[in-house]
């Protein structure tokens, strides 16, 4: 599978440890073309991506909410391989971490 598109799991974030990645479900983020999701710990999160020409980047916004509160923010993606790529991924007005992810089937 080329590009972004399908289910990566977060193996890594710089700021929270994988038992809070994984607090109510296992952590993840999901592409669907210019669409997509991500959640960790108790936030989920709605995307909205654009790739680079050669499809290798993803820069993307992104808006939800983190335990009843409403959240957005931004981040981008680089593949490092078929199945890695690795990024960082901003919360407006608050944290930033340096991320990791595994595409899974």
């Amino acid at each position: 599978m080329a590009g972004f598109d399908g289910r990566w799991r977060i193996v890594w974030m710089q700021e929270w440890d994988e038992d809070f990645v994984d607090l109510v479900q296992p952590g993840y983020f999901r592409f669907d073309g210019d669409s997509g999701e991500f959640a960790f710990g108790a936030m989920t999160a709605a995307l909205d991506a654009r790739y680079g020409e050669d499809k290798r980047r993803v820069d993307f916004s992104w808006d939800g909410m983190d335990e009843g509160d409403v959240v957005n923010g931004r981040g981008w993606l680089m593949l490092t391989g078929t199945d890695t790529a690795e990024g960082r991924l901003f919360i407006h007005l608050g944290d930033d971490s340096a991320i990791r992810l595994e595409r899974r089937a």
